[in-house]
């Protein structure tokens, strides 16, 4: 393999010349993570909330066989994109030209279909916090990330958010193309449609558009890992975790008096269940199990019972079975799960009778068993509205296996910019990373 590098890239500037990306809103480090399997080399993950940096950057700084460039100028630790760009404009200016892609996904709330969309929201207009910073470093690529409802809510200047974006990006010099894709469509066990939007340099891609290509090329990336062509389903992703009675009683790495589940070692795991289990030695953290009391054990027996799977249950069901919440789903064995939320209580085991852990909603994210999280498992009353537990940081994330899929692109796009005349460089880059 160095050999063969040599040829196109020389051994000695493999690593320097990996593309180097910056994630805004990086969560726990969904996003960052996909796009470092993509091979791309991370500068900085701006996150404003400690619990989520904490498991950012437990999983990604710290992290010896990934790490990151961190700017000398910026303090290590949670940072907010709005100050980002307030309190360091010659710094993230000098930077200009030197960063191949800006990622990131502004806070959603404000924009889902689910909640109030209120253009006032101060997670709506983090929107112009983001294209502030594109504006000033000018990366050559530009991916912004956000729910389908982004498509849809009212911007104050007229249109939409994503219209809105898109012309902002055009006024920089940007194309753009945008799209609606679903995760289940690159092996994400989990239907979870995510707005996206692509921009490059005005004219770096003559002819091509990067979300088709990534449309086409869907089958190979699958086939890579052994997944598809079809969808990963609840069972493929979580039927080697299961309930562990002795759990309970062990205090060193959850609070006692706690069930909890353990990963087991099935004869013929699945083609997803070994990519998650890839460099993953040990039991996995975050199996912890909230502790239902009989009652509610038994409702959501009928549930499963009664209920049809993989789709919320009905105001009928929910009038029968005497059920206020809205929100809750019975997972099906065979299919995806809908998109993961923030609430543990949203999704009801496809075997068991009781709410997910913390391991398998990551499971259902696309979150290696290696990649642990950070912080409080929940929070409850006046703490929710601001608080990021480690369900909340699940939730809120990029699936990493869909990240990777738009980062493969990308950086083929960009070693196709920068070799022409090897196109199969950018193949042979990633298999060198991978092993780093």
């Amino acid at each position: 393999m160095e050999e063969v590098l040599d040829i196109f890239w020389g051994t000695e500037q493999t690593i320097q010349m990996a593309p180097t990306c910056i994630d805004l809103f990086a969560g726990c480090g969904g996003m960052s993570l996909g796009l470092h399997m993509a091979g791309f080399r991370g500068i900085m993950g701006i996150e404003a909330h400690p619990h989520a940096f904490e498991s950012y950057c437990h999983n990604l700084i710290d992290n010896p066989s990934i790490g990151m460039d961190w700017p000398a100028w910026l303090p290590l630790g949670p940072n907010n994109v709005v100050d980002l760009a307030a309190n360091y404009t010659s710094q993230l200016a000098a930077m200009a030209g030197s960063v191949d892609l800006l990622a990131g996904g502004p806070p959603c709330q404000g924009f889902s279909t689910n909640g109030r969309r209120d253009p006032d929201d101060p997670r709506s207009r983090m929107v112009e916090a983001y294209l502030d910073i594109v504006a000033l470093v000018r990366p050559r690529l530009v991916l912004l990330e956000n729910v389908r409802g982004f498509q849809s809510m009212p911007h104050a200047g007229g249109g939409t958010y994503a219209t809105a974006t898109r012309e902002r990006l055009s006024s920089l010099g940007y194309d753009s193309w945008a799209d609606v894709l679903i995760a289940s469509s690159w092996g994400v066990p989990q239907r979870r449609p995510r707005y996206i939007c692509i921009a490059a340099l005005r004219g770096s891609f003559p002819g091509i558009n990067p979300l088709e290509r990534l449309k086409t090329g869907r089958r190979e990336f699958l086939a890579r890992r052994g997944l598809g062509p079809g969808e990963t389903s609840v069972a493929d992703a979580l039927s080697d975790l299961i309930v562990d009675p002795n759990v309970s009683r062990d205090t060193k790495w959850e609070a006692p008096g706690y069930p909890g589940i353990m990963r087991v070692d099935p004869e013929s795991p699945t083609a997803y269940q070994q990519l998650m289990r890839r460099h993953s030695m040990h039991q996995p953290s975050d199996r912890r199990l909230a502790r239902h009391n009989q009652q509610v054990t038994n409702r959501m027996k009928r549930i499963l019972e009664s209920c049809e799977r993989g789709r919320c249950i009905s105001q009928a069901d929910r009038l029968r079975l005497g059920i206020g919440k809205r929100s809750t789903t019975p997972l099906s064995a065979r299919l995806p799960a809908p998109t993961v939320t923030t609430l543990p209580d949203d999704l009801i085991h496809y075997r068991d009778p009781r709410t997910m852990s913390v391991r398998e909603l990551a499971r259902i994210q696309s979150f290696p068993d290696w990649f642990s999280f950070k912080g409080p498992y929940t929070t409850g009353g006046a703490r929710r509205k601001d608080g990021c537990p480690r369900y909340t940081q699940v939730g809120n994330a990029v699936p990493p296996l869909l990240a990777e899929a738009i980062g493969e692109i990308l950086f083929d796009l960009l070693a196709h910019q920068d070799f022409p005349n090897t196109p199969h460089v950018p193949k042979l880059a990633r298999e060198f990373l991978a092993v780093l």
